[in-house]
C-alpha cells in the first residue's frame, strides 16, 4: 500500500468467518470451531463493556496463549479504546512478583489470569500488594477453573482488599463467557456473580428439571449469537449436534455441573463428564478439592471415579510441596478433612502422590483423561497435551 493509500473498510455480513479455534482434543479430534466475526465481537463489546467495566484509557492485561481463546477475548479489549498489554514467558521468573511488578509499570486497571495461578501464589505464601505498588487496578479476573472460596480470601487479603474479583466461565466453543462478573452486585465468595447478559442459563437435574441450590448440568436454553457458525468439515452439522445439542434437544448442554445460589450466583463443580458417581450419588471434583485448601503441603489435586462393577470408588491424586511426601499422618488429615467438610460418601477409597498432573497447553487440568487412563482407556491426542510424560507416570502408579 502507498504512503497516500487510505485504509478500505469492507461491508461484511454478520455471519462472516473471523476465528477457527480448537478444542482440547483430549477425548477425541479437536473440534475446529469457526466463529462468526458479529456474534464474537458483539459478545465481547458486553462482556468487556458491561460485564468488565473496560473503558477507553484503560490499561488491561490477560495472562494467556495465543491457543487460549482469552487472547482472542483480550484483543477485543481494543474495541473499547483500551490499551492491552501482552507477557511473554514464565509468570514466575525471574521471581512470583513478575506479572505484579508489570501490573505496577503499565499502570493496570484490568489483570486477567487462570485460577491456578492464584492458587499457586496463595500455596507458595506470596504477597503482592507487598511486591508491588497496585493502586491503578480496579478488576481481577480469574478463569480457566473454579476460583476456590480461600482463593477469593486470599486475593483479598493479599493482593487488593478493594478489587472487583470476577471469576469468569465459558468455553472455546463460545469464543466468551456463559457467567461472569457484575460490577453492580456483591462478591460472594466462591461464585461467580451471574450469568453473561443475553444468556438464558439454567441448572438441569438429571430428570431435566430447573434445580436451584443443588448441582445440575449448565443448559443453555436459548440461542446466543456467538454460538458457532459450524465445524470445519462438518457440512451436515454431525459433529455440531452430537457435542452441544443431542441430550437436551433445542438447548445447549455444555459439559459443566453447576449451582445456582441464593444470592444469584453461580458456583462451578467442574467437567459434568468428570463427575463422581460413588453408590450413585452425584459429586462435583471441587467439592473434594475444597477441604484440601487448609492443608498447606498440597498444590493442586485430582479426584477420579475408578469403575468396580457396577459401582466406583474415587481415587485421590495429589501433588505436595518440594520436600514433603504422602506419608499416614498426611493422609489421615486429607481424609479428616474431606470427611467433615463435605461428608463420609466424598472420602476417596485410595490416595497418590505424584509430582504432576496432566495439562492442556492452556494450563488446565485434565480430569477425564486421567479418568480414562484409571479405567483401562485409551487417551488419544497425546500430543496436544504440554506434559505428557504425566500419563506415564500415572500409569506406572496405578499399577502399583
Amino acid at each position: 500500500m502507498g504512503e497516500d493509500e487510505g485504509l478500505e473498510f469492507a461491508s461484511l455480513p454478520f455471519d462472516y468467518p473471523l476465528y477457527i479455534l480448537f478444542s482440547s482434543g483430549t477425548t477425541g479430534l479437536p473440534k475446529a470451531i469457526v466463529h462468526r466475526a458479529g456474534g464474537a465481537l458483539l459478545k465481547h463489546h458486553s462482556e468487556l463493556h458491561l460485564h468488565s467495566d473496560i473503558k477507553a484509557g484503560d490499561r488491561m492485561l490477560y495472562f494467556t496463549t495465543c491457543g487460549w481463546m482469552m487472547w482472542n477475548w483480550l484483543v477485543s479489549g481494543l474495541s473499547q479504546g483500551a490499551t492491552i498489554v501482552q507477557f511473554e514467558g514464565s509468570p514466575a521468573y525471574p521471581d512470583l512478583a513478575s506479572l505484579w511488578k508489570l501490573s505496577e509499570k503499565q499502570k493496570l486497571s484490568f489483570f486477567g489470569t487462570s485460577a491456578r495461578y492464584l492458587h499457586s501464589l496463595q500455596a507458595q505464601g506470596f504477597s503482592a500488594k507487598d511486591a508491588a505498588d497496585l493502586g491503578t487496578l480496579k478488576t481481577i479476573a480469574s478463569t480457566g477453573s473454579p476460583l476456590s472460596p480461600s482463593g477469593f480470601d486470599y486475593v483479598y487479603s493479599h493482593i487488593k482488599a478493594d478489587v472487583h474479583l470476577a471469576s469468569i466461565s465459558g468455553g472455546t466453543d463460545i469464543v466468551g463467557c456463559f457467567m461472569l462478573g457484575v460490577p453492580t452486585k456483591a462478591v460472594y465468595s466462591g461464585q461467580i456473580q451471574g450469568p453473561a447478559m443475553g444468556v438464558e442459563l439454567v441448572a438441569l437435574n438429571e430428570a431435566g428439571q430447573s434445580v436451584r441450590n443443588e448441582p445440575g448440568e449448565l443448559v443453555i436454553q436459548n440461542p446466543l449469537p456467538s454460538m458457532p457458525l459450524y465445524f470445519w468439515n462438518d457440512p451436515d452439522f454431525e459433529r455440531y449436534k452430537q457435542a452441544y445439542l443431542e441430550d437436551y434437544p433445542g438447548k445447549w448442554r455444555h459439559g459443566d455441573l453447576i449451582e445456582l445460589t441464593e444470592q444469584g450466583g453461580i458456583i462451578v463443580y467442574g467437567r459434568s463428564d468428570a463427575t463422581l458417581n460413588p453408590g450413585g450419588v452425584r459429586i462435583g471434583t471441587a467439592e473434594l478439592y475444597r477441604p484440601l485448601e487448609v492443608i498447606s503441603e498440597i498444590i493442586e489435586a485430582c479426584a477420579i471415579g475408578k469403575k468396580t462393577g457396577q459401582d466406583e470408588e474415587i481415587w485421590l491424586f495429589v501433588v505436595l510441596q518440594e520436600g514433603h511426601t504422602l506419608d499416614e499422618d498426611l493422609e489421615k488429615q486429607i481424609r479428616a478433612e474431606i470427611r467433615s467438610k463435605a461428608s463420609p460418601r466424598h472420602v476417596p477409597k485410595r490416595i497418590v502422590q505424584i509430582s504432576q498432573l496432566p495439562r492442556t497447553r492452556s494450563g488446565k487440568s485434565m480430569e477425564i483423561a486421567v479418568s480414562r487412563l484409571m479405567n483401562g482407556l485409551t487417551v488419544p491426542n497425546r500430543e496436544v497435551m504440554a506434559n505428557p510424560e504425566a500419563l506415564d507416570e500415572l500409569k506406572q502408579l496405578i499399577a502399583k
